[in-house]
């Protein structure tokens, strides 16, 4: 097996199932992957997003620069 990418790969999609996820991401939401022993602290994404929550209300406010303002 060679390590080069190849011009073209066949893919086949009748196998292919629905991401069981995309329907609980909400628009601008980000999915990502946590440690084990982080995850293990915490019993769902509820719990993550109030701890993340409360961590963002102790960090300074960083200014917006001109791409963010919009």
């Amino acid at each position: 097996m060679s390590d080069e990418l190849r011009d073209d790969y066949q893919f086949d999609y009748k196998q292919a199932k629905p991401n069981r996820f995309a329907a609980k991401l909400q628009k601008g939401g980000r999915l990502v992957v946590l440690d084990p022993e982080v995850a293990a602290a915490f019993a769902g994404s509820e719990t993550v997003n109030a701890v993340l929550k409360a961590l963002l209300h102790t960090m300074p406010v960083k200014p917006k620069g001109p791409a963010e303002a919009a």
